[in-house]
């Protein structure tokens, strides 16, 4: 080992430091996750002259609104706050397969179409193989580089020379700094690539995307400063062997997060879907119980989602409660105050619930439709088709109000519904009949009347 070196282990899931090897990390508990790496030593580092700065007061610093671009797709332009903004870095994360390299090439042809110029940096696949995935999309001009490379300084001498408006490394886990003796894709090289990456786009002025690989548990492969680093962190998410993927903006300096788009994979590529409301009701079964449509709300958009639950009798000495699209905590927690507050009997029932079309809802206005769902499918009734629920639900049973509850119920009105059940104190809006209730006991009480005459 060369002299000055030193030698370190560095968690791959979440980059906690040790100078010293763990079977689990004492970070995030993750089993053989610490990789040894090496640092130069202070002394080998170049000397710089330290800048002359001074700090000014706020209201005299000028501010420069953000000069944005459209992607092609007006969905995902929303997503990012109203367009990608030049200068920016943005991480797109997703499973293998989601369709995250088809979305890009077809960002960078719409890109091209308008005039701009994109160099599209490959490191998993060859040129001639991005080529093929172009021609089957239909997509692709002479204003499109593809560039077959792993290395960080050649793919920015190529943006030097180039000059383009957008510059995609598809994926920022395999490429790598010479400079540094780590493998590509360790903590040390993901941490170098990427702060080479924002130098580019800060200095010039170039938007950059990067793909990142995404963990079992569905987060984006390395550290979680990966993320800390960049400006925006998209997640494309959905089934393979599903039609529509789901852009979500989890981090967002330009716009608002927890923004969502939906898009449906097609012969073609994407096509975005202008109503995902519609989109996610358009399979659901009305004469069914234990299904109940609430109102959501993602980043600035509502969202008319479908709450499936069904509920049996268990053979179990422990009754099973299995969640898809909510959190199963939340889930254990509303069932205790369903047969506590409402004198459900649940203890002995296997609870089954699911959000449908694939959806991940963590929003407490979910609370009160959950409630009801599984009210419907304890006492197999079927719910008014016409209605639309949302609320939290506390502890004590009591039903809490929701923000942007007249967002929520005028995009139900414009969806067809005409009654809705929520907590108090919720504004009135024209065409819909707006129902309050205080308690979940009440709220399942008027949910299931209509059904049960």
């Amino acid at each position: 080992m060369a002299k000055g070196a030193q030698t370190h282990f560095v968690c791959s899931s979440c980059g906690y430091q040790s100078v010293r090897y763990f079977g689990r990390c004492p970070g995030c508990g993750t089993w053989n996750s610490l990789v040894e790496e090496r640092e130069e030593a202070a002394d080998k580092l170049p000397n710089h002259r330290v800048k002359a700065v001074r700090a000014q007061p706020i209201t005299l610093v000028g501010g420069a609104e953000a000069r944005r671009f459209g992607s092609g797709f007006v969905e995902m332009d929303r997503v990012l706050g109203g367009g990608i903004v030049e200068g920016s870095l943005v991480l797109l994360g997703g499973d293998p397969g989601i369709g995250k390299s088809t979305l890009l090439l077809q960002v960078a042809d719409a890109i091209t179409t308008r005039g701009g110029s994109v160099l599209y940096v490959t490191g998993e696949e060859s040129a001639a193989q991005v080529q093929l995935r172009a021609q089957r999309l239909g997509v692709g001009n002479e204003r499109l580089y593809l560039l077959a490379e792993t290395e960080i300084e050649a793919a920015l001498t190529e943006v030097q020379r180039l000059q383009p408006t957008l510059v995609v490394a598809d994926s920022v886990q395999t490429l790598y700094d010479p400079q540094l003796a780590s493998a590509p894709g360790s903590v040390s090289q993901l941490r170098a690539v990427t702060a080479r990456l924002m130098q580019l786009a800060k200095q010039q002025g170039v938007a950059v995307f990067i793909v990142g690989h995404v963990t079992k548990e569905g987060q984006i492969a390395g550290p979680r400063l990966l993320e800390h680093m960049v400006d925006t962190v998209l997640y494309l998410e959905g089934e393979r062997r599903q039609e529509f993927r789901i852009l979500r903006a989890v981090k967002n300096r330009f716009g608002a997060t927890n923004e969502l788009a939906v898009f449906e994979m097609v012969g073609e590529g994407l096509t975005e879907v202008e109503n995902p409301s519609s989109f996610f009701l358009s399979e659901r079964t009305t004469q069914m119980p234990g299904s109940v449509v609430s109102a959501g709300y993602e980043g600035t958009r509502p969202l008319l989602l479908e709450v499936q639950a069904l509920v049996a009798p268990s053979a179990l000495p422990v009754p099973r409660r299995m969640a898809q699209g909510i959190d199963l905590n939340r889930l254990i927690l509303l069932l205790a105050v369903l047969e506590r507050r409402a004198g459900l009997p649940l203890a002995s029932q296997d609870v089954y619930v699911n959000v449908a079309g694939g959806v991940h809802w963590n929003e407490p206005a979910a609370d009160l439709a959950v409630a009801v769902a599984v009210a419907s499918s304890l006492r197999d009734v079927v719910v008014d088709p016409a209605l639309v629920v949302f609320g939290e639900v506390g502890l004590a049973g009591e039903i809490r109000t929701v923000v942007k509850a007249g967002q929520r119920l005028r995009e139900a009105q414009r969806l067809g519904f005409h009654r809705a059940l929520v907590p108090s104190r919720i504004p009135v809006v024209e065409g819909i009949a707006v129902e309050s209730c205080a308690s979940v006991r009440e709220a399942v009480r008027k949910a299931l009347a209509a059904g049960a005459s």
